[in-house]
């Protein structure tokens, strides 16, 4: 049996578009699932909408990265501003909810509140994976593209580790580099270079610490 060589078997692991995708699948399928309390309105429409940009995406790459196109790129910036839209209009309604002090069910709190905080790592993530280096494409090395400078250091990155020479980032570190900063606050292994995405973990950061520091804990004090 031939063995893939390790440079095509990293590229291949690198262009997977499929972890992404369903990611925002189950990020969209979330909203369905918060409590009609926190915002009184169909709880479809906004994930019908993020559905919507999410169709022609995976129509020209369902599995791996294939086609690019600028307008793509446009589509999931798109996409990413539905789901950062959708979570801050279900955060301002749990904050509203606990202002107007009707906060008799602590469970209806937690669920949302739960679903609020993946939410925000699953839309980080992706931001964080589509515009490292001018997004998945231009980290391609295959692709002539003009290098953009890291927005990421990976520890991979800062060491000649054997086995790791070819090493590129997919959408599973970028994700857990998003769940690292909801949870630490900060960043961890993973340290941000430019502004850009210093402003994105200092917005997901804030976005955490408001939805677990002050929304869950007055849920759990109610329950």
């Amino acid at each position: 049996m031939s063995k893939v060589p390790k440079a095509a078997a990293a590229s291949n692991r690198h262009t997977r578009r499929w972890p992404a995708s369903l990611a925002v699948v189950a990020a969209l399928g979330l909203q369905l699932a918060i409590p009609p309390q926190i915002l009184d309105a169909p709880r479809w429409i906004m994930p019908a909408c993020g559905a919507a940009l999410l169709v022609p995406l995976v129509w020209t790459n369902p599995f791996h990265l294939r086609r690019d196109e600028a307008w793509l790129r446009w589509i999931e910036l798109a996409l990413l501003a539905v789901l950062v839209g959708i979570n801050a209009v279900y955060l301002a309604g749990m904050i509203g909810v606990l202002t107007a002090g009707d906060t008799g069910d602590g469970k209806v709190l937690v669920k949302a509140a739960l679903l609020i905080w993946v939410t925000n790592v699953v839309a980080f993530a992706v931001w964080y994976w589509e515009i490292d280096r001018g997004g998945p494409f231009a980290r391609m090395p295959e692709h002539d593209h003009e290098e953009e400078r890291p927005d990421l250091l990976f520890p991979q990155m800062t060491a000649d580790i054997p086995g790791w020479e070819r090493w590129l980032p997919g959408f599973t570190d970028y994700l857990f580099v998003a769940f690292t900063a909801a949870t630490a606050f900060s960043p961890t292994d993973t340290m941000p270079l430019t502004a850009r995405v210093k402003t994105l973990m200092a917005i997901q950061s804030a976005i955490s610490l408001l939805t677990i520091a002050v929304v869950a804990a007055r849920a759990v004090n109610v329950l």
